[in-house]
């Protein structure tokens, strides 16, 4: 993992006893490569097997292991065919359930024979029983052995067992002790944790009196140990990003703002506060020779898009061409929209580009970009290699956590003229909560919109069983005929974009027949870009009363006469994607509705985000819960990477511990400023995320 720490944990697994290229393929599924990666790969949990327990004293779910004689052993046929062995041991009895065995298993078992076993206790047809447990048969004079240390249980991968994981991790832990690591954290900087070196084999193998239950909740100090280093590698990766990054120049913003006064003068409605507030911060970035690298969070309707209008008129102001990019076609197109009504008042062009624009069309967008169109919005198509800027200043990057850092990075490299960087905004409506915001985005400065615009009338959210389905139809049609319009969303099924395009056109054809008297419509992520846009052009043009649509409207789509919201199946999305689709009504002065149609029965998780909606229209609350009940991988993107993979700390979990780790992440930077690269090395070794940037 890093040629810093002792050269003999550098070596690669091959080199342990037993390991040859089969077994190493297979580790290396799990990013284990080395001795030391062996080290770092924690256990996930631990049983205690360093005691034998009194059958009489077992409790119903108690992990244990017991001694006992065999009473009987006999094979019984009911759903399933199971061996069933009854031990005793003078306090009780328990039945050891065997559903996969053979015959000479079942031989195995005499009546009269002593076994000792392990596993979970759990309530069957005649009192407790042990499922599958492991065991061994002994002798009634032998000495009865248990483990010196609590038994780790370490995640595998396909083709390897918890006992070969064990014997390798011993054969790793041999070397351990014989060598001095070397400690990157100092030990002044938290005199009360035990060292790198006593804290992994604490953890590999805690002894019979470590509290389980402190390392179940990986609250043991030695846990805080690696946990607390580990999110500091992940800090000290973003800050030398943006470190990096602020070394880079910019072209200077220094303009009289007299494009942006000619927009603010066509709008039918003033700034609110938070939006004036943010314009100043950004063109105070601007108007520096460092790269602007800023992040704008707002919630939906916020108003973030006029925001990065002002932004982009500062730059086209200073002679200087903007690109904005989006994660979907039909965001781009708003955006496209948006900003060509915008600015050809002004008399500035605006050019468009998607991947499906082909020919003669897609050659007439590149020439327009290439001669110096004023704005440019488009998809990631933005950064293919015939895509050639003339003088590009600004890059905004809308809903960043749907692209890869990479991806970011590399529209900002194709702006770069000389030794000069375009400065970058970006956008999102998913209010990020601010523990994630502060391990996931460390090399931005953030900006937060919190003040929607005035005459919003707040949204009542409504959760009812799919058995009601035909109340909410009666609901939409009086909707629609009082001159409203509705959406019909129909959610993801099984990951799968072709089946959920067929659900969407099934509830088109149901609703079709039912509301004959409505004009009725239908998106899906399957259409072309030109059939969706004319779609979605009717509906904001009120020639269609109801849409029904998969997720693609989720971000984008600005229809004011839209009052009333159908989320099928919500259960199946995430809490922020639900708010960003509600957030597709209640974007005018009228009451408008969200209803929540779920199917029975509801897991543990489809309740809580149901009622979190139910609550509250605060994405910022809504963001919190969501990274609670879905973790930090699923609420930035699995693009975002590094973050979800982590060996051993948790952003929600240790949540509590970042303002620990940021301010001794800067106390590093200050005072060891030689360990930094070997922290961030040990930890996130090949896969630093942002090492190229």
């Amino acid at each position: 993992m890093s040629a810093l720490t002792d050269a003999s944990l550098q070596k690669p697994v091959t080199e342990l006893k037993g390991v040859g290229a089969a077994l190493a393929a297979k580790l290396d599924k799990l990013g284990i490569s080395s001795i030391e990666d062996l080290l770092f790969h924690l256990p996930a949990r631990y049983q205690d097997r360093t005691r034998v327990t009194p059958i009489g004293a077992i409790r119903r779910g108690d992990e244990v292991v017991v001694v006992g004689q065999v009473m009987l052993a006999d094979v019984v046929k009911g759903q399933r065919r199971a061996l069933i062995v009854r031990l005793q041991d003078g306090t009780g009895s328990i039945s050891l359930r065997f559903f996969h065995f053979n015959a000479a298993q079942q031989n195995q078992f005499k009546n009269g024979l002593w076994v000792r076993c392990y596993g979970e206790a759990r309530p069957g047809a005649n009192g407790l029983e042990l499922y599958h447990p492991e065991y061994r048969i002994v002798k009634p004079d032998q000495p009865l052995t248990v483990e010196d240390y609590l038994t780790p249980v370490y995640p595998l991968a396909e083709g390897l067992t918890q006992n070969r994981m064990r014997q390798l991790i011993d054969l790793a832990l041999a070397q351990l002790k014989n060598t001095t690591v070397t400690d990157w954290l100092p030990s002044a900087l938290f005199p009360h944790l035990p060292s790198l070196k006593d804290s992994l084999l604490l953890l590999h193998q805690p002894p019979p009196d470590a509290p389980v239950y402190e390392l179940q909740e990986y609250k043991h100090p030695s846990q805080h140990r690696l946990i607390m280093e580990e999110l500091i590698a992940q800090q000290l990766s973003l800050l030398k990003l943006r470190q990096q990054h602020q070394a880079h120049l910019a072209p200077i913003f220094q303009v009289s703002g007299s494009l942006q006064q000619q927009l603010l003068d066509q709008l039918p409605f003033p700034l609110t506060g938070a939006q004036g507030r943010v314009i100043s911060e950004i063109q105070r970035d601007m108007a520096l020779a460092k790269p602007m690298l800023r992040l704008v969070q707002g919630d939906v309707g916020a108003g973030k898009t006029l925001v990065a209008a002002v932004a982009a008129l500062t730059a086209i102001e200073a002679g200087y061409q903007v690109a904005v990019m989006a994660p979907t076609e039909i965001l781009a197109e708003q955006h496209f929209n948006n900003f060509t009504q915008w600015l050809t008042p002004l008399g500035l062009e605006t050019a468009w580009l998607a991947g499906k624009l082909k020919g003669k069309a897609r050659q007439k967008q590149l020439d327009q970009i290439a001669n110096g169109a004023a704005m440019v919005v488009g998809t990631h198509a933005l950064f293919q290699e015939q895509v050639q800027f003339q003088r590009l200043g600004l890059a905004i990057i809308d809903e960043q956590h749907r692209f890869g850092v990479h991806q970011r990075l590399s529209l900002r490299e194709k702006g770069r003229m000389g030794d000069q960087y375009p400065h970058q905004l970006i956008m999102t409506a998913t209010p990020i909560p601010r523990t994630l915001a502060m391990s996931a985005y460390a090399d931005l400065d953030t900006s937060i919109i919190d003040e929607l615009p005035p005459g919003r009338t707040p949204i009542e959210t409504v959760a009812l069983a799919d058995s009601r389905r035909d109340e909410v139809i009666q609901r939409i049609a009086h909707a629609c005929q009082q001159g409203k319009q509705a959406y019909w969303v129909c959610t993801l099924i099984e990951d799968s974009e072709t089946l959920q395009c067929q659900a969407a056109e099934t509830t088109f054809a149901d609703l079709q027949l039912r509301l004959k008297e409505l004009q009725i419509g239908l998106v899906h992520g399957r259409m072309k870009p030109k059939e969706k846009a004319d779609i979605m052009a009717q509906f904001k043009a009120n020639k269609l009363q109801l849409l029904v649509a998969t997720t693609v409207i989720e971000v984008g789509v600005d229809v004011p006469n839209a009052t009333m919201m159908v989320i099928e199946n919500p259960e199946r999305l995430g809490l922020s994607q639900l708010h960003q689709l509600r957030g597709r009504v209640g974007r005018g002065a009228q009451q408008s509705y969200c209803v929540l149609l779920y199917h029975t029965p509801l897991s543990r998780n489809g309740k809580a985000r149901i009622s979190v909606m139910r609550e509250t229209q605060d994405g910022f609350c809504i963001a919190e819960k969501d990274l609670e009940l879905r973790g930090p991988g699923e609420v930035l993107g699995t693009k975002q990477t590094g973050l979800a993979q982590m060996k051993i700390a948790d952003l929600v979990r240790d949540q509590y511990l970042l303002e620990m780790v940021n301010q001794a992440a800067n106390k590093l930077i200050q005072h060891y400023p030689e360990h930094l690269e070997p922290i961030v090395e040990r930890w996130l070794g090949g896969a630093e995320q942002y090492a190229q940037v």
